[in-house]
């Protein structure tokens, strides 16, 4: 589950890490009450303006803006509330700004040039540890960073039985070039940065940039944290922090009816029962010359009230031209999908783009009589490549 920045922070905050303090806003005229509010608490007599969504590049499209006054403040929110922004992390359309994070300027002159960093907590999948990553180059796109200049790109790996070792974060923190103040600020915040990681179960923080003041406080300017959905259960408090605005509406309907769904960019709709086999699926539709359109696991129960909900959400799609049903029975007997699919089929009347339906397993020869015998528009198929290429001959 994806947060907003200022939800992150929050969150950071609750573990000690200092962060660049703000107050969210609906409209411009509360942005310009929490501008006044912030003056009050902080000091600063200029604001930063920023679009909640979640996407990153905000700044380059315009939903990041500084205001050097009250009125730019009411002037920059009501821009920017209600706008569609588009970054290089959003679709065509953009997304519709419902708020904004009024934050106080942290880039004050001082003793010191302030400085940037990037720094990240996550998985490492390949090592089974989690990792610290970090650079100098704070404020860039990091993809860019490791590309160009990856001798700029550090990593710290977290060994689960011991957790951070003070070494570890010392090391952070010289690599970075720190001394003094700055270098025991950022001891500081590496500590309480992982511990925020691993207490609120999250699979993703990423702080962009972390900043280094110009009188050598250390604090998340950003935040972009994912949490783990697994563990939310133990997180009452953060599941209440989800914003479905944010999220694509196909997939907030399939999790409100127990299926799994993600949205894709192809032509071919798929239903399968198992996440290995509809990895399979979309790998072999890929192979035969098709792009898959979702990723769409029914589970182990297949009736028809389940597989028309699937249908539904398939047929969502503008784009999708062919439908992939494949069930492999193990479980779940296939005569029993074979007439939930027929009956959903008859409950939404017509379908207009072809189905072609493969089962495999218990009663497969049963399931494939019902769906041969349906006198319904199925093309039904016995092998997994044969599935594939069917579905490509009824597109081409």
């Amino acid at each position: 589950m994806n947060l907003h920045e200022y939800q992150g922070k929050e969150i950071l905050n609750s573990f000690g890490v200092e962060i660049q303090r703000g107050i969210v806003a609906q409209t411009a005229d509360e942005a310009v009450e929490a501008a006044k509010k912030l003056t009050k608490e902080t000091g600063t007599s200029w604001h930063v303006i920023k679009a909640q969504v979640h996407a990153g590049g905000r700044g380059k499209g315009g939903g990041v803006k500084l205001a050097k006054s009250l009125d730019d403040v009411k002037e920059i929110a009501g821009q920017i509330i209600g706008m569609n922004l588009i970054t290089p992390q959003t679709s065509a359309e953009g997304k519709k700004v419902h708020q904004v994070l009024v934050a106080e300027d942290v880039y004050y002159p001082g003793d010191n040039e302030p400085e940037e960093y990037y720094m990240s907590v996550l998985l490492n999948r390949g090592s089974g540890k989690n990792m610290i990553m970090y650079s100098t180059e704070g404020g860039m796109d990091i993809e860019a960073v490791a590309e160009e200049t990856p001798h700029l790109i550090f990593t710290e790996e977290i060994d689960p039985a011991t957790g951070l070792l003070p070494f570890q974060a010392r090391r952070i923190a010289f690599n970075l070039g720190l001394s003094g103040k700055s270098f025991k600020g950022m001891v500081k915040f590496v500590n309480s940065l992982y511990t925020a990681y691993i207490k609120s179960d999250s699979s993703l923080f990423e702080i962009n940039p972390v900043l280094k003041t110009s009188d050598d406080r250390v604090i998340a300017v950003d935040a972009k944290v994912t949490l783990d959905d697994n563990a939310l259960f133990r997180h009452k408090d953060y599941e209440a922090l989800r914003d479905i605005r944010e999220e694509n509406p196909t997939e907030v309907e399939a999790k409100a009816v127990g299926l799994n769904y993600v949205d894709l960019d192809g032509n071919v709709g798929c239903m399968v029962n198992g996440a290995g086999l509809a990895m399979a699926t979309m790998d072999l539709i890929k192979q035969a010359g098709g792009e898959p359109a979702n990723f769409l696991d029914v589970g182990g129960t297949a009736d028809a009230e389940r597989v028309e909900a699937a249908f539904n959400l398939i047929l969502k799609d503008p784009n999708v031209k062919a439908i992939l049903v494949n069930i492999f029975g193990g479980i779940v007997r296939c005569d029993r999908v074979a007439q939930g699919i027929v009956d959903a089929y008859k409950n939404m009347g017509n379908i207009e783009v072809p189905i072609i339906v493969r089962l495999q397993g218990t009663n497969a020869d049963i399931a494939k009589e019902l769906i041969d015998n349906s006198g319904l528009d199925f093309h039904s198929a016995i092998e997994f490549q044969e599935a594939a290429d069917k579905v490509q001959q009824l597109l081409s």
